[in-house]
């Protein structure tokens, strides 16, 4: 129930963003101010009821911060930025090529050899991801498609980097712990940049659902969702939990339909069913599977 709830609250957030960016409530990073902010506090206060005596090595404080870089300010923002002009049913799609990314860096950086599945896992998942890119544009809320799904797609190279970065961190330290202090990092370096952006709202413009949709964003689909996928991975494992990964684009679709008035046309039907196929040829052997999967699990 955890996962589910994870990947539910990870769709929803989708949607609630868009709502809030389409209708000019906050803009992208301001959003992004409060959503780190808010996960910070969380998990600091659970730090405090359950206090962790881990030292943290000075040695590995050059790691975090760059974990926090890519993790959080250049993911995040540019998530958030990008799902501001595109679809939400784009960005959920472009967020599953992640893995195909993993295998693209395991083959230029770790020199893996790329096998007759990898190889057109790669070509389909690609071209999953230009017909998303290139086709012509429906009815739905965005407003400069094509740039929004290149920031999404650089958002996800930028957290890939960052499961590449963050592994020894997990498995030295407690999963949660290197969130809270990846997370406390991440806020000073995007707090620069969307700063003014935050100061700019308007709150007195707020109503029930504006602070719903900010709750939802900030408690559950960043922090509570967080905690519900380590405590996924830690009972179920990460390839049962990596499963799961593939219900959000469901749960997104439909809640970005009913919302948001998106409509599921033909090309992306034909865009999901190349990048899903292509993830799973990626996926085909059981060393990469596990590591492609616990990435996306570790996803906001």
């Amino acid at each position: 129930m955890g996962l589910l709830g994870t990947n539910l609250f990870f769709a929803i957030n989708l949607s609630a963003v868009k709502y809030l960016t389409s209708n000019n409530f906050m803009q992208p990073f301001g959003m992004n101010v409060i959503r780190v902010g808010v996960s910070v506090l969380l998990f600091w206060l659970l730090f405090l009821i359950y206090p962790s005596k881990e030292k943290i090595d000075r040695g590995d404080t050059g790691r975090f911060l760059l974990c926090a870089l890519t993790g959080i300010a250049i993911n995040q923002m540019l998530f958030l930025k990008g799902l501001s002009l595109t679809y939400s049913i784009h960005a959920v799609l472009l967020m599953l090529t992640t893995p195909i990314l993993i295998t693209i860096i395991a083959a230029w950086i770790l020199k893996e050899r790329l096998n007759i599945y990898k190889i057109a896992g790669l070509a389909l998942g690609v071209s999953g991801a230009v017909v998303l890119i290139t086709a012509r544009q429906g009815s739905g809320s965005g407003e400069n498609v094509l740039l929004g799904d290149l920031l999404v797609l650089i958002n996800a190279v930028s957290y890939t980097f960052y499961f590449i970065l963050v592994k020894p961190l997990m498995l030295k330290y407690n999963p949660v712990q290197v969130i809270r202090l990846v997370f406390t990092y991440g806020l000073l370096m995007v707090l620069p940049f969307g700063w003014n952006e935050f100061v700019a709202i308007e709150w007195n413009s707020f109503g029930a659902t504006e602070y719903t949709c900010i709750g939802l964003i900030t408690i559950g689909g960043t922090f509570l969702a967080y905690l519900f996928n380590v405590y996924g991975i830690k009972v179920l494992g990460a390839s049962v939990a990596g499963a799961y990964i593939y219900i959000q684009p469901v749960f997104a679709t439909i809640i970005a339909m009913i919302f948001l008035k998106e409509q599921l046309e033909t090309y992306k039907l034909l865009a999901a069913a190349l990048i899903f196929t292509g993830v799973f040829l990626c996926n085909k052997t059981r060393e990469n599977r596990q590591v492609s999967r616990s990435l996306d699990n570790q996803r906001k």
